[in-house]
């Protein structure tokens, strides 16, 4: 048997598809099934279990004999939120759990990480693990996942295969339950389909003008599909950026959504909010060198072809992966 925590979510539910597509379907999906939202990512797929986060770890601790891999994408994700402790329990110590279960019983384990690890990105975005440690979240959410790798790195007994994925700014499919904290492009589809328009942050640094701040926008088909590399080749251990690459300006990937939907650009600039202007980031780009070199050499979709798949396929009849 095989575990996906999150199973409900965006990247879990689609992780779910791509372990169907593969042949598995022997699979115990944890997470909090209450968001009626959330339980259609899993309609049409195949699975023997449902499992409820909350009684999820003393299931796991009797039945860990039966498991062969775990895939911890379960998190608390809001990055607005700020309650510590809610963080403390759902993203550290529950993964400090799932992980001693697993380095004790032998299950080759993967978890999400996030690219919000990284802060400002005054230490770059570089998966290199001995600079881990020095990095500044901005926010809790963050820092819980930083918690989680740092402690992750310090452990003596570890899973026999590990990998902690620092996950960059991911959209597709799947992503209807999540509201304000779904992908720009979701939220951009949605404005342009009830305002023929889109709003946009102004820049406030001379050195960018409005639009141009660049993010590391991955596309969710693409994230799956290394999950199912390290599954499958079980390269070295640790923890892994997992971006495209390739920084592109959010008026590149609003640009790409209006060809989708096959409307003129309209993008209009709001201001910053000043609760979140000091924190905002206006570069990400993540170092995919490490993963490379492990073996992974399939290219990453560029935006304009993912923006398309996702609204053709998907937001446009309001489809599942």
């Amino acid at each position: 048997m095989i575990v996906i925590t999150g199973a409900a979510g965006f990247i879990g539910s689609c992780l779910v598809s791509k372990l169907n597509e593969n042949g598995f379907s022997n699979l115990i999906l944890v997470d909090d099934f209450s968001n009626v939202d959330k339980q259609k990512n899993l309609e049409k797929k195949l699975f023997a279990e449902t499992i409820h986060r909350d009684i999820f770890l003393n299931w796991f601790e009797s039945n860990s004999s039966k498991i062969e891999f775990v895939f911890h994408i379960g998190a608390k994700t809001d990055t607005t939120l700020f309650d510590v402790q809610i963080f403390d329990t759902l993203n550290v110590n529950y993964s400090k759990s799932i992980w001693r279960i697993c380095a004790s019983n032998n299950i080759p384990m993967i978890y999400a990480s996030s690219a919000a690890t990284y802060g400002d990105g005054e230490f770059g975005y570089d998966d290199n693990e001995s600079t881990i440690p020095d990095l500044k979240p901005l926010n809790p959410y963050g820092q819980s996942k930083q918690d989680f790798d740092v402690w992750a790195l310090q452990q003596t007994e570890q899973p026999p295969h590990w990998y902690g994925l620092k996950f960059f700014n991911v959209y597709g499919p799947n992503e209807y339950h999540k509201g304000r904290m779904a992908s720009v492009v979701f939220h951009s589809y949605h404005q342009i389909k009830t305002n023929r328009f889109v709003k946009l942050f102004k820049s406030h640094r001379k050195d960018f003008k409005d639009g141009e701040q660049l993010r590391d926008f991955v596309y969710v088909k693409d994230v799956v599909n290394v999950i199912m590399f390290l599954k499958k080749n079980k390269p070295n251990n640790g923890i892994y950026n997992l971006g495209s690459g390739k920084a592109r300006t959010f008026k590149d990937l609003t640009t790409a959504i209006f060809n989708a939907v096959q409307q003129d650009c309209d993008i209009r600039y709001i201001d910053t909010p000043i609760d979140i202007r000091d924190k905002y980031q206006y570069f990400t780009e993540a170092n995919m060198a490490k993963l490379v070199s492990v073996g992974y050499t399939k290219p990453f979709t560029n935006i304009e072809a993912g923006v398309k798949d996702y609204v053709k396929n998907y937001l446009e009849g309001n489809k599942y992966l």
